[in-house]
């Protein structure tokens, strides 16, 4: 029926997981059958203003809400058990991101996922990469996919637009710890920016990098990244991140033999050589000469309102049977298989290749946690977090 509503839960209502309660209670095409928090006080709230049923155990929710489908917004390293035993019971399942903090983990999910599929042919699982739907971006990907700028010869991504105060990192115990949150800025931040780079470019083959920890905040995991990538196509790649710049700086700049391409302060611009700078370095008799090009700016548009809700509308139309979702649950692998790279070369001073065999890296990771002697300040929690979407 078209006027059916999905029935869905909620579990998390923290920073991210209070925007989707507001933004699954405002839905037309669903409803809101249940909020889940270990805080009591916290899902009492939400449950009134939401004008649902709380629960303090999401196995709770699971059982006694009758929700066909569940967004998970709770700290990382719950994200692969909660959707495990979701999935075992057929419910739909959208995760945030990151899909995991390490690469076994997020290997557990697509596998429980395929052996769920099994048992619910119709089970969907998507994630919350929300910046895929951003127009200029999907510009950018319309370009490289239309093969406009030839073979590509390198991308530079410095994106230090991610501020961070000492006052964020102490809004939560969990956060900015080995065993709380697996990672700093490369687990919070940055898996849309890993996303979309793997989105536009695919995987590199070698990954080097260079992870700083607590550079600049009293915090134990990285808030300063370096990497560098080699495709197997010649291209390489440059990530450049820091949670500690102001003003910082969000430029993407692509280079390939037809002209290259930037992208910053929400302009997208393109210097189109007149013949590929391939051809004209073999042939030209010039010493000094460079190949004639024009300069473009590219036309679009702002990013669409509300793209959170957007992501979430999508994963409901697509249990419904008339959509599809933004991001499919087994496409979290590769950004966080190219997190766990940088951190694994940095770790060992030298360049690791992928696809990564995540025992090794989860190895670490595990051993970091153990022997950590970290002890949090805890302050506020952040109650607005609009401010970091779109960086």
């Amino acid at each position: 029926m078209a006027d059916r509503k999905l029935k869905v839960g909620l579990i998390g209502l923290g920073n991210m997981g209070s925007s989707h309660a507001r933004d699954l209670t405002d839905m037309e095409n669903v409803e809101l059958v249940g909020v889940c928090d270990l805080k009591k006080e916290l899902a009492d709230q939400f449950a009134a203003s939401c004008c649902t049923t709380a629960y303090y155990d999401y196995k709770d929710l699971f059982a006694r809400s009758g929700l066909e489908a569940v967004v998970i917004a709770v700290p990382h390293f719950d994200h692969t058990p909660i959707a495990i035993e979701a999935m075992g019971l057929g419910i739909h399942v959208m995760c945030e991101k990151p899909v995991s903090v390490h690469v076994n983990d997020a290997k557990k999910m697509d596998a429980a996922y395929a052996a769920a599929k099994e048992k619910f042919p119709g089970l969907v699982y998507g994630l919350m990469f929300m910046e895929r739907t951003y127009p200029n971006y999907l510009k950018i990907k319309d370009i490289l996919e239309t093969g406009e700028l030839g073979r590509l010869v390198r991308a530079t991504w410095i994106n230090t637009a991610w501020f961070r105060s000492q006052a964020y990192y102490n809004s939560g115990g969990w956060r900015a710890t080995w065993a709380g949150e697996g990672g700093g800025i490369l687990t919070n931040q940055c898996p849309h920016n890993l996303d979309m780079y793997q989105w536009l470019f695919g995987l590199p083959e070698k990954v080097s990098g260079f992870a700083h920890l607590g550079k600049y905040h009293d915090i134990e995991v990285e808030d300063e990244v370096t990497g560098y990538f080699e495709h197997a196509n010649g291209m390489v790649g440059h990530f450049i991140v820091s949670t500690a710049e102001t003003p910082g700086t969000n430029r993407l700049e692509i280079v390939g033999e037809n002209g290259r391409l930037i992208y910053e302060n929400g302009k997208i611009t393109l210097n189109r050589n007149r013949m590929s700078m391939f051809k004209f370095l073999k042939e030209t008799k010039e010493s000094f000469g460079n190949v004639e090009s024009w300069y473009t700016e590219v036309p679009s548009r702002p990013n669409i309102a509300g793209p959170h809700r957007v992501v979430l509308e999508r994963f409901a139309a697509a249990i419904l049977g008339h959509g599809t979702l933004i991001a499919e649950g087994h496409e979290g692998l590769n950004s966080v298989m190219l997190a766990n790279a940088i951190m694994l070369s940095s770790h060992m001073g030298q360049g690791v290749r992928l696809p990564l065999d995540g025992d090794e890296y989860e190895a670490i990771l595990k051993d970091r946690a153990r022997t950590s002697r970290f002890v949090k300040t805890i302050g506020e929690s952040v109650s607005d977090m609009s401010k970091s979407f779109g960086k």
